[in-house]
């Protein structure tokens, strides 16, 4: 048995945030009802063709859910949205900025017909104050909450590769709705969720907002180095590769210097006694550091590291990932099937032992529209003239 089998969630979703949210709850077990445009569905499914002709976004996101096609402005989607609904345990949605209000969804409309549901939006800046309506992508929130800030080189900022505003976003959202059906339990009462990107995305902006406390100098941009401890950081090694390590303390400076630069009476040298002065002089270290490992290959810097419990790291691209031998050591990756075959799938970082994650397939757009009309009590005739409505 999954945590979440027997939950219901209906889901107005796309591009990332909420999609990501609901893929958490379906690994769980909850049957996942995504709510998409008849004839495009969720933009994301265009974003690329990268996998077998299916988007990359797309994949990563919805497996393990149910298609329904559904034109929400139609006089006919109305009463399926209200039987879904009724069906409900948890509701969630990231349409443009008041569209959920129009369409009657918001937890005010629906709260004394539904008492148990949880309803949770997810936006880019909150159902309230000044920038309540403003359209919010990925990098605008990485932006607007100082993450590009501190993030890139001296000399130019830089986004994250992923879409971190989004999977922050999203992996709050499902931690809330987690919370609150645990507190429905007790209490037989539904909630509301207000998710906004940009508070997510401040939340992990924790440390540079506090390092920049009472107006002091926030930290600066420092590549892919460590913006406040040094050495920290990549390295090049004599054979091109790079080497990622880290120093986190005094005793690991010290044997640093001993068995990994082979020179121990660096530990003590007034430049480099303490991280704040290391820090300081990071260009003299840097150059000593690199000339240290000129010699040797990044397998050989990384043995030399491992043999002094020194913190590091393989700089992967892509390709190292997919074929990682801690991942396949540890089984992480399965398969899920697609309209394009079986793809394979990371499984789920945070499972109980023994219990299976739901890994069901990626959905076609609309394929089970006709199931869960039926299911609804609708008729094939009724089907079929809703379909040549537009309906669906």
């Amino acid at each position: 048995m999954r945590p979440l089998d027997g939950i219901v969630v209906v889901t107005l979703e796309h591009a990332i945030a909420a999609p990501f949210c609901t893929r958490q709850l379906a690994d769980l077990g909850a049957r996942v009802i995504k709510i998409e445009r008849p004839g495009v569905g969720d933009f994301a499914r265009g974003y690329d063709h990268r996998v077998r002709g299916l988007s990359s976004h797309f994949v990563w996101t919805n497996r393990s859910k149910e298609s329904l096609t559904l034109d929400v402005k139609h006089p006919e989607a109305a009463p399926v949205l209200r039987a879904l609904i009724a069906r409900a345990d948890v509701l969630v949605q990231n349409l443009a900025p008041g569209a959920a209000a129009r369409l009657g969804l918001d937890h005010a409309s629906l709260e004394q017909a539904h008492p148990r549901l949880i309803v949770c939006d997810i936006s880019g800046y909150g159902s309230d104050g000044p920038y309540r309506d403003r359209k919010a992508y990925d990098l605008l929130i990485q932006s607007e909450s100082g993450f590009l800030s501190v993030t890139g080189t001296p000399g130019e900022p830089a986004k994250a590769g992923c879409s971190i505003a989004d999977i922050a976003a999203g992996m709050y959202a499902y931690g809330g709705i987690l919370a609150a059906l645990l507190q429905r339990q007790r209490t037989g009462k539904g909630a509301r969720i207000d998710i906004a990107m940009l508070d997510s995305m401040v939340e992990w902006m924790g440390f540079p907002l506090y390092y920049a406390f009472d107006d002091a100098a926030p930290p600066p941009r420092s590549g892919a180095s460590h913006a406040t401890i040094y050495p920290y950081g990549p390295f090049p090694a004599g054979d091109g590769h790079t080497v990622m390590l880290g120093l986190q303390n005094e005793r690991e400076w010290r044997v640093f210097c001993e068995r990994v630069l082979l020179r121990p009476e660096l530990a003590s040298d007034p430049r480099f006694d303490s991280n704040a002065r290391r820090n300081e002089s990071r260009a003299a270290l840097r150059t000593i550091i690199v000339e240290a490992f000129s010699p040797l290959t990044a397998d050989q810097v990384i043995e030399r590291l491992e043999a002094a419990q020194i913190a590091n790291a393989h700089v992967n691209d892509m390709h190292a990932v997919w074929r990682h031998p801690q991942l396949r050591a540890r089984h992480r990756w399965t398969e899920v099937d697609s309209a394009v075959g079986p793809l394979p799938a990371l499984v789920p970082p945070a499972l109980a032992d023994g219990v299976p994650p739901r890994m069901d397939p990626i959905p076609a757009l609309g394929q089970h529209t006709d199931a869960i009309l039926r299911e609804l009590g609708y008729d094939e005739p009724r089907i079929q003239a809703m379909r040549a409505a537009g309906a669906v």
